[in-house]
């Protein structure tokens, strides 16, 4: 089986029009290269309440559903998979899901997804709990054979998000991020949080730089997936859109804050190295050790030599 897959990085802003110019563009361009599915970043239509725009106050929801059809009348034309960023309007005063929409290579809206652990306090006034409400449902679909998940943003900082999609069989996992759009001054204030005396010593100079592209290698190789890490391109940007194998190898990795569409195809036959194989299963049901445990007076006494 194989998969090809372009993974989305553009300047995403609070303008649905130019957004949607961004995404028709890439799903073109993926389609000349042959791609099965395209994966956008977070809010990638609608823009991001908070960073973007400051609220949903005067939104143009009737413009994001006639754009968001469109682009399902696109993918139908290219035959092509679209894993959407956007928000998705709940009834009366309740505040919308940040979501991602699976768009068939049929142009249906098979399943949505949506964030289920939405950055913020239990005042529920900050971060995107401000602005969005949290979902409660995991999702999953096919694609040429290969199980598919998918993530948004703050979620990557709960690893039982990542080990129940594996306890469902997924194997390639779409992980949206809206990591970027940083003023001089909040680049300034999060460098200062790292602190200038570290900057030799890690990966990047700002907390999501370092740890959110180490923290979703770790989630690749400890559970074996194929991650796909789509984000926005906005200066400033915080990381560049990532695919890492299943062995926690960056596969391929775009320039930051350009626009642009990683391709990449994964093939079922080609083997990736697993050392957890053997005892990974029984770890997930509760089995907190490898091999058979031995009865023995001197391995139950722990408070002696």
């Amino acid at each position: 089986m194989k998969l090809t897959i372009g993974t989305s990085q553009f300047p995403i802003s609070k303008d649905i029009d130019s957004n949607k110019a961004h995404i028709v563009e890439q799903m073109h361009y993926a389609g000349k290269m042959n791609c099965d599915l395209i994966h956008f970043p977070e809010c990638s239509l609608s823009g991001y309440a908070g960073i973007d725009m400051n609220s949903f106050e005067g939104y143009d929801w009737e413009l994001l559903q006639r754009s968001t059809l469109e682009i399902m009348d696109i993918a139908k034309s290219l035959q092509l998979w679209t894993l959407l960023g956007s928000a998705h309007r709940l009834s009366g005063t309740n505040k919308p899901h940040n979501s991602l929409y699976i768009i068939s290579d049929k142009g249906e809206l098979i399943d949505r997804y949506d964030k289920l652990f939405c950055a913020g306090d239990d005042t529920e006034s900050t971060g995107d709990l401000a602005h969005y409400s949290p979902g409660e449902h995991f999702t999953t679909f096919s694609v040429n054979g290969f199980i598919c998940g998918v993530q948004i943003c703050h979620d990557c900082r709960y690893p039982e998000l990542y080990r129940e999609l594996k306890k469902r069989g997924v194997q390639v996992v779409f992980h949206s991020f809206h990591a970027g759009a940083m003023t001089k001054e909040r680049k300034a204030q999060m460098e200062a949080q790292v602190g200038e005396h570290f900057f030799s010593v890690n990966s990047g100079r700002t907390l999501p730089e370092i740890t959110m592209p180490a923290t979703m290698i770790s989630y690749a190789v400890n559970n074996h997936l194929w991650i796909s890490c789509s984000n926005t391109s906005k200066e400033e940007s915080c990381f560049a859109a990532f695919m890492l194998r299943p062995d926690g190898v960056v596969h391929g990795r775009q320039e930051r804050n350009r626009t642009g569409v990683l391709i990449t195809e994964i093939n079922s036959e080609v083997q990736y190295y697993d050392s957890s194989a053997y005892w990974r299963q029984r770890a997930m049901e509760g089995q907190f050790h490898s091999g058979t445990l031995v009865q023995d007076p001197r391995s139950v006494t722990r408070a002696k030599l």
